[in-house]
């Protein structure tokens, strides 16, 4: 049984594994449009972004190394960062579109 949860955990922690790198693949896309335009507004955001990136993989790397009730307390916390992340993505995409 505790295979299963093992592998249960490891399915989860490799689909918010895969959100974060989706959201940073985009961010990277905006982050050379904002460069290209010198748009200092967009990369200040960018700038603020890849901070909250670096913090997402530490909470991912916290996760990986979590068990039990951490190990819960961990995904919630990781999964309201990835959110707030693709939120804060897609913000400055919208923006990309409208200028």
């Amino acid at each position: 049984m505790s295979t299963d949860v093992d592998m249960a955990k490891k399915a989860i922690y490799d689909m918010l594994e895969s959100r974060i790198k989706t959201v940073e693949a985009k961010l990277g896309t905006l982050k050379a449009k904002a460069e290209t335009a010198k748009a200092n507004a967009e990369i200040k955001l960018i700038t603020e972004l890849l901070t909250k990136k670096q913090v997402t993989h530490q909470k991912l790397q916290e996760l990986k190394k979590s068990g039990g009730e951490q190990w819960e307390r961990a995904k919630a916390d990781l999964e309201a960062r990835i959110a707030d992340f693709e939120n804060s993505v897609k913000g400055i995409e919208s923006k990309g579109k409208t200028s």
